[in-house]
């Protein structure tokens, strides 16, 4: 069982990383070669989207309760987003998961992330709402979730530079990008399910975990509304100086043989 240190530790990075366009999965897969932290299973995974998921529900509950009264055209633009995430990651999962607990991997998109921050400088104001989408930019957007399944490129960074570039507004690229993440998350964690009733931790680990999971939510709390103000600034481009550096730091620690994959029960 994972000490309450390393769960805490954990949960603070994803609740960070979930939001602010870093890669919480690539900055988790680092950080577990880092401290040497073996797989738990699917348990803390499910526990830490299940925090910052509910930080979602709360930041966005009255875009939701739009959803389903007044905006409900935006629904099947969702379920027409998620798709492709889906899609890519039942795919990887049945044939390559090895390749989502490389830090290799994670330090090279660190780099992608970063460029595709920088693209913000250069990409025109958009003055088009989300509730306006139609079907196959929302498959556009969906794409790029897909492609932030890899450790490294950053869920909210890559979905809302997609948004961005089929002309939204920044508030609505930022809205959208979450909440589109509601089904990817909810989705991911369902599927994941299983392998936690297959391997229940004890009642002691149970309570490490949850504690995890309020961490995670107080904490993605505070990093999705500091993410609204920060593009309302138009500062996103500003975390492209953390991606790269990192990006690079990682590199350097594998070439050194400092850092390897996970270590696996």
């Amino acid at each position: 069982m994972m000490s309450w240190i390393d769960v805490w530790v954990l949960a603070v990075v994803q609740g960070i990383a979930e939001f602010l366009p870093i890669s919480s999965s690539g900055h988790l897969v680092v950080l577990g070669a880092l401290m040497e932290i073996k797989d738990e299973s699917a348990s803390l995974e499910i526990i830490l989207h299940a925090g910052t998921l509910a930080s979602i529900l709360v930041v966005y509950w009255q875009r939701i309760w739009a959803l389903l009264r007044a905006d409900r055209r935006v629904v099947p633009l969702l379920v027409v987003g998620t798709v492709p995430a889906a899609i890519v990651g039942l795919t990887i999962k049945k044939k390559f998961e090895f390749i989502l607990h490389s830090p290799l991997l994670a330090g090279c998109m660190f780099l992608v992330t970063g460029g595709l921050l920088l693209t913000l400088r250069w990409l025109p104001k958009g003055d088009t709402s989300y509730q306006s989408f139609g079907w196959w930019r929302a498959l556009v957007v969906g794409c790029f979730q897909a492609f932030a399944i890899l450790p490294g490129v950053s869920r909210s960074g890559s979905t809302i530079v997609g948004g961005r570039l089929l002309g939204l507004k920044n508030d609505d690229a930022v809205t959208f990008s979450f909440l589109l993440a509601i089904p990817a998350i909810l989705g991911a964690t369902v599927l994941a399910v299983k392998d936690l009733i297959d391997a229940p931790p004890s009642s002691e680990g149970m309570g490490v975990l949850l504690s995890g999971a309020v961490v995670a939510f107080l904490v993605g709390l505070v990093s999705l509304r500091w993410l609204i103000r920060w593009s309302r600034q138009g500062r996103l481009d500003w975390f492209a100086y953390w991606c790269i550096p990192a990006g690079l730091l990682v590199m350097v620690l594998w070439y050194w043989g400092l850092i390897d994959a996970p270590v696996k029960n």
